[in-house]
């Protein structure tokens, strides 16, 4: 007799008391060791975690990757049911459960190597059990507390050691809450007092100095709106956007020639180097600290008449004024348990490039060398500092501390609503996942290719996310756990978003 046949929807022909609210239905037909069928009596969605009893492996976890209504309407009562007829649709809704696993004598994850029994009774999953499988821990001293399991009150915390040594992705559409989690993540940071950089090309993040509103939820995450300006330290390089902020500023000293001549627009760039190169070393004969404006004296005083789109390129960089006689001092820009946004907002992208390239060959200098502290190190836009096609000023430089950073306590998150545009050498060694709502085929594409133990029911699953619920997986977390986003403590920065304009008409 057919399995399915033996049960038609009513609970008197199940073969086992449900007894229990709990109950979700019985299993059916072919039974695998990785998955198996479930004709469903009760109220079940996809994602959703349930249990069964195996014979020899006791309590096992499982979860819910699809869900179909199986009915007996036909095309031709279909079209007798639209004209009025009274028509009686048989309705059958069955499920295919993915088995997760159980824990061993030795707690270690495990799963069956017999198939369960056809006819067992399928539970939804207590908490408890849900806990011990995925191996979930709360209130640790080193857990970055980032929201509540989907569908249960669980405490998600990503453990901020794994998480420094395996980097960070956040990714995300636009619009999809990215840097709404990043916020969320950096206050987890900032309260266990993780030195922390960010580079921030839209100015969001110096909202974090003040404090958030509750929010209205019918869930209760237990977050408290509190203000972090004691813990962060801003620095720009236009005052006159963000006045809050410190001056960013660099020296020439230790810039080659051919990297300032990189950030200028000249024809020719040969003939140039070797004007520029001459002057520079004229100029670093005289002086050790130097500015644009004696570079442009001595290109003025050669009375070249090439010399003239050299000296209009070095113009601008100098109106921009990330440039002077005195630099910032890394002393001043990482402080041990404080948080440090470079805000570039108002900044021209090329200057932005710059800026990341500089700070970010010096930090990773500094820290193999011990003379700071071990940070995490936040990228917005990533994919404008390390991109997949091309090469920009930051790109080596990000390479190298995405593959060689966490030997040195130097951890990476990048952020980005392109993960497909993302140099994949630097996305393939963020082994901690944050995914949010992603509907483009190239990006997830890059995001299935880079992500380990992502399964097909969870890539689709990421196109259809709600807003605020995002895909965690890697570094603490053992298996891909759909999670929804806790509310930020303190005032997210991210409603608008300035357009830098073009540097040039």
């Amino acid at each position: 007799m057919d399995s399915e046949s033996a049960y038609d929807g009513s609970t008197e022909e199940l073969p086992f008391e449900t007894g229990s609210e709990e109950a979700v239905g019985v299993i059916y037909g072919n039974v695998g060791t990785t998955h198996f069928n479930v004709r469903v009596m009760s109220t079940i969605e996809r994602m959703e975690y349930v249990q069964f009893e195996h014979p020899s492996d006791g309590l096992v976890l499982g979860q819910v990757s699809e869900v179909e209504r199986r009915t007996d309407l036909s095309l031709e009562k279909a079209k007798m049911y639209s004209e009025g007829a009274d028509i009686n649709i048989e309705e059958k809704v069955t499920a295919r459960i993915d088995i997760l696993g159980f824990r061993d004598d030795r707690h270690l994850l495990q799963v069956p190597r017999t198939p369960c029994r056809a006819g067992t009774e399928v539970l939804k999953a207590s908490d408890d059990l849900i806990r011990e499988v995925i191996g979930l821990k709360e209130n640790t001293d080193t857990g970055a507390y980032l929201g509540l399991l989907f569908g249960h009150n669980i405490r998600i915390e990503s453990d901020i050691n794994s998480m420094v040594q395996k980097h960070v992705s956040i990714l995300a559409k636009t619009g999809g809450g990215k840097s709404f989690l990043c916020g969320a993540l950096v206050e987890e940071l900032m309260k266990h007092d993780v030195t922390v950089i960010v580079f921030d090309p839209h100015g969001e993040y110096g909202s974090m100095r003040v404090k958030g509103t509750k929010q209205e939820s019918s869930r209760d995450f237990g977050v408290v709106p509190h203000s972090y300006k004691d813990k962060i330290t801003e620095f720009a390089t236009d005052l006159q956007i963000n006045p809050k902020a410190k001056p960013l500023k660099f020296t020439l000293a230790n810039i080659e020639a051919r990297d300032l001549l990189g950030l200028t627009n000249v024809k020719s760039a040969r003939n140039y180097l070797t004007m520029l190169r001459k002057a520079m070393d004229a100029v670093k004969g005289v002086k050790r600290d130097f500015s644009l404006r004696d570079l442009i004296r001595v290109l003025e005083a050669d009375d070249e008449h090439q010399n003239s789109s050299l000296i209009n390129e070095l113009e601008y960089l100098s109106e921009v004024g990330i440039f002077g006689d005195k630099g910032t001092r890394i002393d001043e820009l990482v402080q041990r348990g404080r948080c440090t946004i470079i805000n570039m907002k108002g900044t021209p992208p090329d200057i932005q490039e710059l800026i990341a390239e500089r700070l970010c060959s010096a930090l990773f200098e500094l820290r193999k060398a011990d003379k700071i502290p071990p940070l995490m190190l936040v990228v917005e836009e990533a994919h404008n500092y390390c991109p997949q096609q091309g090469q920009v000023a930051s790109s080596k430089v990000l390479r190298t501390i995405a593959s060689e950073g966490r030997k040195f306590g130097l951890g990476l998150t990048i952020i980005s609503q392109r993960p497909a545009k993302i140099d994949k050498n630097v996305l393939s060694q963020c082994n901690t996942q944050m995914i949010l709502k992603v509907t483009n085929p190239n990006d997830l594409k890059a995001i299935t290719s880079s992500v380990e133990g992502l399964t097909s029911g969870m890539a689709e699953e990421i196109q259809r996310l709600p807003i605020g619920v995002a895909l965690m997986m890697g570094g603490s977390i053992q298996m891909p756990l759909l999670v929804e986003v806790r509310p930020r403590e303190s005032k997210h920065g991210g409603e608008s978003v300035e357009i830098i304009p073009s540097r040039r008409v």
